[in-house]
């Protein structure tokens, strides 16, 4: 156990704005003073937005296929190529959930899925131009550095020709999805056929240089040791301090029903709280940390609110992954904002950028939400 001097020592360290070290962080995971972690994790937050403004963002997570030729252990949702419980989205059925999205108030969408191992880059261009054809003002936040890296290998291309092309055809920014723990050990122990830790990295660095935007996310409490996760930071950290590409890092804990991994214990709040926490005093570089409430629910992702995020995440008026594991968290509009001006910020939209929306787009959407029919709010149990 870490001795509680040594943890203020290196909480009083990031406090000031100075960085903290692999091994110091790894103290802090070790450590079980949740208070003093999260209360230092929440002074570096105020001090990196002294504004009385946190904020959130509405988008839709779609999924448009859900055959992958990766066998990743921790997936409730994947479906092998020859399975009968495989779809792909068509054009039409995207730009649809697109317009629902948009007559909500929602201004980008979240796009992912699994590794189809028929589809030529021409039907991701395709789809993309559909898109921005009709309409040219929803940011498309979309695929993932495993996605890119299997178009890479499907068409015989290099990662900076599939990206500028994908860029070409209207992609505005990556998320981070896919990344798990960035531990070639960790990756290797929980998939087959996905993407290891250096080309995930590759794949932001080439996309940074060419002036895009994009997330950064880790899934814990799996398989990983506390000194993976801090090699997963460090590695994020080094690649910010390159690129300066990342806006946001987003955090969840291992969901394991479902799974082939169903016998590894969850991980409870207060580990995703101490993580968090100990990101945001870690992860010095990045401007935002986004609060995980669709998996560890409302009154959590409120608390996380308090141990170092400044935005409360999105809507999710569609999430399909995480629901398959059986983790279905269903919050309104109205209980986002509600839970952000209950801890006394003014709760604000915001785009994948994090740009404050326009107040009168803001307040349309709230009103949209509000007059929304209740079954569009648990669609997740049918899609």
């Amino acid at each position: 156990m870490t001795d509680k001097a040594t943890v203020r020592e290196i909480l009083n360290k990031s406090i000031a704005g100075e960085r903290i070290t692999a091994d110091e962080g790894l103290m802090l995971l070790q450590s079980h003073d949740l208070a003093a972690i999260g209360s230092a994790a929440d002074q570096v937050a105020r001090r990196l937005h002294p504004e009385n403004v946190r904020t959130y963002n509405i988008d839709r997570n779609i999924n448009y296929t859900n055959v992958c030729t990766a066998v990743c252990h921790f997936c409730a949702f994947y479906r092998g190529p020859k399975s009968d419980e495989g779809y792909v989205l068509s054009t039409e059925q995207v730009l649809e959930k697109i317009g629902e999205t948009v007559e909500l108030g929602g201004n980008q969408i979240l796009m992912q899925g699994g590794l189809h191992p028929k589809f030529k880059l021409e039907w991701y261009e395709d789809l993309l131009r559909s898109i921005k054809s009709e309409f040219p003002e929803v940011n498309i936040h979309a695929f993932s550095p495993p996605e890119f890296h299997h178009f890479t290998k499907v068409n015989n291309l290099s990662i900076e020709e599939v990206l500028r092309r994908l860029k070409e055809a209207g992609l505005g920014s990556i998320p981070g999805g896919g990344a798990e723990i960035l531990v070639d050990r960790v990756r290797s122990e929980l998939t087959r056929g996905k993407v290891m830790t250096d080309d995930w990295l590759n794949v932001m660095r080439v996309w940074h240089k060419m002036g895009g935007k994009s997330t950064a996310t880790m899934m814990f409490g799996h398989v990983e040791t506390l000194e993976e996760r801090i090699e997963h930071l460090e590695r994020l950290r080094q690649l910010q301090d390159e690129t300066g590409g990342f806006t946001a890092f987003i955090c969840w804990t291992f969901q394991p029903d479902n799974t082939d991994l169903s016998d590894v214990p969850a991980s409870g709040s207060f580990e995703y709280l101490k993580t968090q926490a100990i990101a945001r005093l870690y992860l010095d570089n990045f401007p935002n940390i986004q609060s995980s409430w669709v998996t560890q629910g409302l009154k959590i992702g409120q608390l996380a609110m308090l141990f170092g995020a400044n935005d409360m995440g999105s809507l999710m008026i569609e999430e399909n992954v995480v629901a398959e594991a059986g983790t279905v968290h269903y919050l309104s509009l109205d209980q986002i904002r509600d839970s952000i001006e209950e801890l006394g910020f003014e709760a604000r939209q915001r785009d994948v950028f994090y740009d404050l929306v326009d107040s009168d787009l803001e307040q349309k959407a709230i009103q949209a939400n509000r007059e929304r029919k209740p079954k569009q709010l648990v669609e997740l149990t049918a899609s």
